[in-house]
């Protein structure tokens, strides 16, 4: 039910977050709520748009505290690795050879397609090109999060992640500059795909991931980097 709101509680859970501090950014705008009674609402689908863009900027125990939150919402073990059984070796690229910003949309759809997961890769496309016309999913450090606004229950077979890094810096609409990497994401629903988001931050905030990813010689260099680097996460 993405739709539903969300009460005070109901989201402190979900997010893993302190209810008083989440009570403190709805007071001050912070995060978008409505009042119903005298009691502040969290409409899931604002809440699950407004995660996924500002979730880049939280704090490394934010993000443990979100993995931890979305951890416990759609029970599963606390140590469960996320990201290591996404990773497919044909999804994986150290060389992404697009110059444009919709040339590497296209690209990271391709590797998306090779999964076989993917039943329309035209919806998927038109999505993440709309979501990007939005707003960027770039940031600052050479890195994007390119995903789609919604969840595509009936578009792709399961949850999707390319990893790719880039032959030339690509102008992706990030405020330092080119971008290096991507992280393409894509799921059938939307719990799941905010936790895998709040993972993938919560990896590149450690172990220098995100430059060791960028300086990576192959493929499977990559896929070793990631892997090793949840893995001691998660001890």
């Amino acid at each position: 039910m993405p739709f539903r709101s969300l009460t005070l509680k109901e989201l402190a859970k979900m997010m893993g977050a302190d209810s008083r501090r989440l009570e403190r950014m709805a007071q001050r705008g912070e995060i978008p709520c409505q009042k119903v009674g005298g009691e502040f609402r969290f409409n899931r689908a604002e809440i699950t748009q407004w995660l996924q863009q500002h979730m880049g900027t939280f704090h490394s125990d934010h993000l443990e505290e979100v993995d931890a939150g979305m951890t416990a919402h759609r029970q599963t073990h606390q140590t469960q690795r996320m990201i290591i059984p996404l990773i497919r070796p044909e999804a994986v690229t150290h060389c992404l050879e697009a110059r444009s910003k919709n040339g590497a949309i296209r690209s990271l759809i391709s590797l998306a397609q090779a999964t076989g997961l993917v039943y329309n890769g035209d919806t998927l496309l038109e999505a993440v090109l709309h979501r990007e016309e939005l707003c960027t999913t770039a940031m600052e450090g050479g890195l994007a999060m390119p995903h789609p606004r919604c969840p595509l229950p009936y578009d792709i077979a399961d949850t999707i992640l390319v990893v790719a890094r880039a032959q030339h810096g690509i102008l992706f609409g990030a405020p330092d500059g080119p971008t290096r990497l991507f992280f393409f994401t894509a799921s059938q629903d939307d719990t799941h795909h905010l936790h895998v988001l709040a993972r993938i931050f919560r990896l590149l905030r450690h172990d220098d991931l995100l430059e060791n990813l960028i300086h990576a010689d192959t493929a499977q260099h990559m896929i070793d980097l990631i892997t090793d680097c949840e893995t001691n996460l998660m001890k």
